[in-house]
């Protein structure tokens, strides 16, 4: 893809045929969705033509000595001299051949498709909210579950068990569900928390059946997310103790953002010391001036960003935040509150120590609000995040020195980011677009930004949200049956939905094999405004040229090498 102009971007030509975002020297580059062909084949298109009208035949690559020469030269063995050789240029079988020649039946290559355009899975889901601000999808590599919000009530789902739906987690309430996430792998905990619109939050673990912590805030939730890795801090019950603790950010509507440590001991634990756990508050966050719609952590936990529908990302220090928070001003135990249930709600309304936007790091500001935000996992350092409607661009960013690194304008509104973590590559999914836009799914390459997967969706539906899921089309239809007794119930006894929820309505598909890259990485699972839940491979299988490369981050050769990136010509992340 090269740099192009946007009527929806603000940008400069950089005097050498590209363009740049404006304010900044990044490259500007528009995803080239509307082209009938791609490059490669308007190359060898061109390179077609460019032989016929020099009369040289692309099979045969010398030039015969012993041919006489006839102004132009002749080919040697050309399978058409003496035929009509020096006939007029006819057009058929959509080429240019000489009249009378003897032309061989149209061939016509069929070309792979880099990834299924159709979804292997696709699983009912009533109730689903076509809420652009709403993220109803987690998934927990400690308890293999998805976990998925519809309307008012929290579903578990997975490919063996099928779906279930705690009672405790899921009280009488006219609220919805607004946001999912589960706790870190490392930690092991499988602790979800799921956010509502009445601003209550839910800590519950699918290995147990009872809800430990029902946490209320003041404002309706907005976003929830887990850091991805544990900590490790003195237990709330013995300070001469170190444990494992959780932490986790809560974005409400007014702005806000909540940064809570959560202790919680095992089963074992809890009913040996009778201590069900603690949820500590140790510092409010108010960067932004409007609702909270988007928050991600790196990999490593150091840092976390926030996205607000006042068009700014702020960029914080994990270990300055908590620093200069007093995690002391409020905590609660579940000797305090031991039950948790809905009329026994937990109100953290208690003095805080409070953040302002001048403690971020950096602050990012693009066209719309922020939900899409993504953090590379092979490399230290570059953060990419989007915008809603307004803005419709992937913007790449360094998260040391604040520059900005890329910019893609992807004519749509995108409305989350996953990035590969075995390639250069980063996973876009997309709302609203232009009319002509066909593409919900599409894949880019790093630094080149190049389109290697773009998968259309033949009707007016969009991708609200969506997720990492580290499986493939492996499971079939027999095996998921096996799992079943007779009465329809699973091996832990519960009874399986007969009322269509979360029903596949295509399994003729699995059991089959699939792409590697996929049984590696996984698939993308994605929520759909027509009440579906699509799994969708989108990593390509085979690499694709894309030209000279510079500098990964943003073309400098400087920033690769204080990140130690080696300067190779391999896509592989090693």
């Amino acid at each position: 893809m090269n740099a192009a102009s946007s009527d929806s971007v603000n940008s400069v030509s950089d005097g050498r045929g590209g363009y740049m975002t404006s304010g900044s020297n990044a490259p500007l580059y528009s995803a080239n969705f509307f082209a009938s062909t791609d490059p490669a084949t308007e190359r060898d298109m061109h390179e077609r033509r460019l032989a016929l009208a020099l009369d040289i035949d692309p099979s045969t690559r010398l030039f015969s000595p012993s041919s006489p020469s006839s102004g132009s030269g002749s080919l040697d063995n050309s399978p058409e001299q003496g035929l009509g050789a020096s006939g007029k240029l006819v057009w058929k079988n959509n080429e240019w051949n000489r009249e009378g020649s003897i032309t061989s039946p149209l061939r016509e290559e069929k070309k792979k498709k880099a990834v299924p355009i159709i979804p292997f899975r696709v699983l009912n889901a009533p109730a689903l909210r076509d809420d652009f601000y709403c993220s109803v999808l987690a998934y927990s590599h400690s308890a293999k579950v998805l976990a998925v919000g519809l309307g008012n009530t929290v579903y578990f789902w997975n490919e063996s068990g099928g779906v279930e739906s705690p009672p405790n987690l899921n009280p009488p309430s006219s609220s919805y569900v607004s946001c999912l996430s589960f706790s870190s792998r490392d930690g092991g905990k499988g602790i979800l928390a799921a956010g509502r619109s009445n601003g209550h939050v839910v800590l519950h673990s699918p290995h147990e059946s009872q809800t430990r912590f029902d946490i209320h805030q003041p404002s309706p939730i907005c976003c929830v997310a887990f850091r991805p890795t544990s900590r490790s801090k003195d237990s709330m019950r013995d300070r001469y103790i170190s444990v494992k603790t959780e932490d986790l950010l809560i974005g409400d509507e007014a702005g806000h953002v909540y940064f809570y440590s959560v202790e919680w001991p095992t089963e074992t634990e809890r009913d040996l010391f009778d201590f069900r756990g603690c949820v500590t508050l140790i510092v409010r966050l108010t960067m932004h001036t409007q609702q909270i719609c988007g928050i991600a952590w790196a990999p490593d936990g150091d840092t976390f960003a926030t996205g607000g529908n006042d068009n700014l990302c702020h960029l914080c220090d994990t270990r300055r935040v908590i620093a200069e928070g007093k995690p002391d001003t409020a905590h609660l135990t579940s000797s305090s509150f031991p039950s948790f249930n809905v009329d026994r709600q937990v109100d953290l309304t208690l003095p805080h120590f409070n953040i302002s936007a001048l403690f971020a790091r950096h602050c990012f500001t693009v066209a719309a609000a922020v939900k899409a935000i993504a953090f590379c996992p092979w490399q230290r350092g570059l953060l990419a995040i989007s915008g809603g409607s307004n803005d419709r661009r992937i913007h790449f960013f360094h998260t040391l020195s604040g520059a900005t690194l890329a910019t893609v304008d992807c004519h749509a509104q995108v409305t989350s980011l996953v990035w590969s973590t075995s390639r250069r590559e980063i996973a876009a999914t997309f709302g609203f677009a232009q009319p002509e836009h066909p593409y919900r799914i599409a894949v880019f390459k790093w630094p080149s930004c190049e389109i290697v997967v773009k998968i259309p969706w033949f009707d007016e539906h969009r991708a609200l949200f969506a997720i990492p899921y580290p499986g493939g089309p492996n499971i079939s239809r027999s095996h998921e049956d096996s799992e079943l007794d007779a009465r329809g119930r699973d091996r832990r006894g519960r009874a399986r939905s007969r009322s269509g929820l979360f029903r596949s309505r295509d399994w003729r598909r699995e059991g089959g094999l699939w792409w590697s890259r996929t049984e590696e990485e996984g698939c993308l699972v994605v929520a759909t405004s027509d009440c579906s839940i699509k799994f969708h491979e989108v990593w390509a299988e085979e690499r694709r040229a894309t030209g000279e490369r510079g500098g990964m981050l943003g073309g400098s050769d400087i920033l690769d090498l204080i990140h130690g990136i080696e300067r190779d010509d391999g896509e592989i992340i090693r």
